[in-house]
């Protein structure tokens, strides 16, 4: 019961954001009594955290799952950004916003899990690219990971951007064009050419 709770609260928080979502949406979600959620969880911020643990889980497994399937680098990029635009395809505002605003705590120790994870992701793509022929041997990787990491954050930290999820998405695909194209030798540009047609055809 106790992961039945967590992921369906995951999904509503995904959705209709940390702040809208009430425990009595989820027992109705659920169709349990509020005193269920109770016996698992002693109240709602203990429920975000457990459910931004389990998401950020998840995220990693899928992550771990693209990199066996053996994809080009570039390839690769398409494929993890894939998972978010997935992941937020239902929701309207970003979830991320009103996690940042009202559980400011639960937000920082999420921050660092996927910090972490960024930039471990991020450098071992370097590595392949390059090997690969699909990204410059000259470049600085832990200054490449920085600049990427400092735009795609900056998406959530900042005010400048709309907090509408579908634009957030869009953005963080030009975002992710812009740093390969920062990067890339003429084979990788081919491959990024190739990847955004994919792209603006579905």
């Amino acid at each position: 019961m106790r992961d039945k709770i967590i992921n369906k609260a995951g999904e509503l928080f995904l959705n209709l954001g940390f702040k809208s979502v009430t425990m009595d949406d989820i027992s109705n979600e659920l169709g349990v009594s509020k005193k269920t959620l109770y016996k698992y969880f002693s109240n709602k911020v203990s429920l975000v955290d457990a459910s931004c643990a389990t998401i950020h889980e998840s995220i990693e497994q899928t992550i771990d799952f693209i990199k066996e399937k053996k994809y080009n680098a570039i390839e690769e990029e398409f494929a993890i950004k894939a998972i978010f635009k997935e992941m937020f395809k239902n929701a309207k505002d970003s979830p991320m916003h009103q996690l940042r605003k009202y559980y400011p705590e639960i937000y920082n120790k999420l921050m660092h899990r996927e910090v972490c994870m960024f930039k471990d992701c991020n450098s071992d793509n370097l590595k392949k690219g390059i090997s690969q022929g699909l990204y410059r041997e000259d470049i600085d990787l832990d200054l490449t990971t920085n600049f990427y990491f400092t735009l795609i954050f900056g998406l959530f930290e900042s005010d400048v951007y709309s907090q509408d999820v579908q634009e957030l998405v869009k953005v963080e695909y030009k975002v992710l064009e812009y740093h390969i194209r920062a990067i890339a030798t003429e084979k990788g540009i081919e491959e990024l050419e190739k990847q955004l047609k994919i792209i603006n055809e579905n």
